[in-house]
């Protein structure tokens, strides 16, 4: 009788899973391809033929990881009522991330730090930053916002700020509370009292 087992993941899927931890761990550019493979238990071949390069590999992931960012961040919209509600528990869970000893960082602002003009890394990047100034956009303006752009943008800086934060701040605690009181205090400056 044979032996039921698991279904081991494609190498697709075990490439980017190999990319991830060791992309977040040091780096896009300083990790290179044997280290990929070997990780992933694949051959070269397998990721040239699945990826056609690194640089498809590194688009990949990020894109792969905005996917999970923003079923994240829909999961806390749908759980929140209001706007402004909506607004702090994004930042919420960045106080959350803050708090947690894996977290290094935003994987976008890492890959973007190492790349060259018009890489992978840049151009999702920048497609990842557009994505959260919308939302920030589109929920500032939900809440009656006088210049909904503008406090989007002031958002997306402090959530830019955070995650370099949790890269460089010693004092992780600190920093979360920090950015609170500032998400807070923008909000109440910029949000009519009878909205939000």
């Amino acid at each position: 009788m044979p032996v039921e087992t698991a279904e081991r993941p494609s190498a697709r899927d075990r490439l980017l899973a190999a990319a991830d931890e060791l992309f977040y761990a040091e780096g896009v550019h300083v990790v290179g391809v044997d280290r990929i493979v070997e990780r992933a238990g694949v051959t070269k071949a397998s990721l040239y033929n699945t990826f056609g390069s690194k640089e498809e590999l590194v688009r990949a992931y990020l894109e792969q990881h905005m996917r999970r960012r923003q079923e994240r961040v829909a999961r806390i919209l749908a759980a929140n009522d209001t706007p402004r509600e909506r607004i702090l528990g994004v930042f919420a869970e960045v106080e959350e991330l803050l708090a947690g000893s894996q977290f290094r960082g935003c994987r976008f602002i890492s890959a973007a730090a190492e790349s060259r003009p018009g890489d992978a890394s840049e151009r999702v990047g920048a497609e990842y930053r557009a994505w959260l100034w919308s939302l920030f956009t589109e929920l500032a303006e939900a809440a009656g916002a006088s210049d909904a752009k503008q406090l989007g943008r002031r958002l997306l800086l402090l959530y830019d700020g955070a995650a370099v934060a949790a890269r460089m701040d010693p004092d992780r605690d600190a920093a979360a509370g920090a950015v609170r009181s500032a998400v807070v205090a923008l909000l109440d400056a910029a949000i009519p009292a009878t909205r939000g």
